[in-house]
């Protein structure tokens, strides 16, 4: 309820996201007035955050499945093996 501080941390970068009960995560990367560069940061900061969060009694694969897409567009999927190597 803290207008103030609700501001001071969007403009600080905070990252908001939710997870349902069947593991999948739903989150703001950004906004398509964003320069590609600057997207492409907001969405390795999630995944950073995601794989940080991992709980150290989970055990196998953690990240299965990885799709973006705007608002109400297709997803579109993405090679998880790929950016899990880059994050490493």
């Amino acid at each position: 309820m803290d207008v103030t501080k609700a501001v001071r941390d969007a403009k600080g970068g905070k990252v908001d996201f939710r997870a349902a009960k069947d593991g999948i995560v739903h989150a703001k990367m950004g906004k398509s007035s964003f320069a590609p560069e600057k997207l492409q940061e907001n969405f390795n900061a999630l995944v950073d955050l995601v794989m940080k969060l991992k709980p150290a009694t989970a055990k196998g694969v953690y990240l299965k499945g990885i799709a973006i897409s705007t608002t109400m567009g297709p997803g579109i999927k993405l090679d998880t093996q790929e950016i899990l190597a880059r994050h490493r």
